[in-house]
């Protein structure tokens, strides 16, 4: 876990100016791969959140202890009013981030050293739609250029503004509340919730579900992620759920891009599992799964607690992966340099306006802008 604390504004033009048009990178070209890169899961944040309602069913007596398994961070007192409205529509947006802090049960996995930070190796927005019958997931890439405002960090830390970094510096810089503000700046949209997991936990709770089932459409080899799989349908056990999700040299062009679209996929495996494995009539079980859960993911302060995660939980519990619409923000590999990519402005402005208005995220957003080419090679629902 992160070392944190238990317990309408106009979107700005994020990165450098760049020419426009859908087909500005040319075919063929491939990101220069970079080894050593730890990525971990957001996904399994959001389907914890499922998790901890089952369990609460049947594990009320040891209330106390799922409580306090907790850690939760206070996003409102560090941003305080600097910030964009709450929605008026009913709708919730979630910030839910996957960390690759190499502290605790994490340094073995994924390789690397505890140097002391962690970065938001994954981030995705889950806009919740009034009535909270659907939802749209928009995944923000690692190594999107955006300029980071001003912000306080979650420890009470001044930050001051940088032009052109990498999203995910917004986290190692100043922790949640950091990663909040640059997400809040970047889409005009008010955080309502955030999540966080980071590798250990997200081995542990595939393990504790016995393991996903998703369907590769090609072989993956990956050294660099220990990853395996000869096409056809697998179960995953955690490690090698957690080599899925880091993959990337062995998929579509080898970038982050392509990376995400194989978390995506994944994310529906994730929630049909979660909604398919009948835990109420198996109590061990389903303990087992709630105090992984509840040791898994930090939250932000108004989720700090079994009750508020189990009814929040409960708000997303008819949400199945055909509900879901999942996205990566437009960006465009940047012409100075492959290893970045940079927002398409006027189709990000596009993508936040129907999210803000809670209308479905036009197909126009992402027509034309760069994939990872990695799409369909791993289904992850029936």
């Amino acid at each position: 876990m992160p070392a944190e604390n238990k317990p309408d504004p106009a979107i700005p033009g994020p990165g450098p100016s760049r020419p426009t048009g859908p087909g500005h990178r040319g075919k063929g070209r491939r990101r220069r791969p970079r080894t050593g890169r730890r990525k971990a899961l957001l996904v399994a944040a959001w389907s914890a959140a499922g998790i901890v309602l089952l369990g609460g069913t049947g594990a009320g007596v040891l209330y106390l202890k799922l409580n306090g398994n907790l850690s939760s961070v206070n996003i409102n007192q560090a941003l305080g009013g600097d910030r964009p409205a709450k929605a008026d529509n009913g709708s919730e947006n979630i910030l839910v981030l996957g960390s690759d802090t190499r502290a605790g049960g994490n340094k073995k996995l994924g390789g690397g050293t505890d140097d002391g930070t962690a970065r938001s190796d994954t981030a995705m927005i889950v806009h919740v739609y009034k009535g909270h019958k659907k939802a749209s997931v928009v995944s923000i890439p690692r190594d999107t250029l955006v300029d980071r405002p001003e912000c306080t960090g979650t420890g009470g830390d001044d930050h001051p503004a940088a032009d052109g970094v990498m999203f995910n510096s917004a986290y190692s810089t100043g922790g949640a509340a950091c990663a909040v503000k640059t997400v809040e700046s970047l889409s005009g949209l008010r955080m309502d919730h955030y999540l966080e997991v980071d590798f250990d936990g997200f081995q542990h709770l595939v393990d504790d579900l016995g393991g996903v089932q998703v369907t590769t459409n090609e072989n993956i080899k990956d050294p660099d992620s220990h990853l395996d799989l000869r096409a056809g349908t697998h179960r995953l056990d955690g490690e090698q759920a957690l080599g899925l999700v880091r993959t990337r040299h062995g998929v579509g062009d080898g970038s982050d891009l392509g990376r995400i679209q194989l978390q995506q996929a994944f994310v529906k495996a994730l929630v049909h599992q979660v909604k398919d494995i009948g835990l109420l009539g198996n109590p061990k079980k389903l303990y087992d799964i709630a105090d992984t859960a509840t040791k898994t993911v930090t939250t932000d302060s108004d989720l700090g607690s079994v009750n508020s995660l189990m009814s929040f939980a409960s708000g997303l519990k008819g949400i199945g992966p055909d509900k879901m619409h999942m996205v990566t923000m437009p960006v465009v590999y940047d012409p100075a340099d492959g290893n970045r990519v940079l927002v398409e402005k006027d189709k990000a402005q596009q993508l936040w306006t129907a999210l803000k208005n809670d209308r479905p995220i036009p197909g126009s957003v992402t027509r034309g802008t760069a994939t990872g080419e990695a799409n369909g090679v791993v289904n992850g629902a029936p």
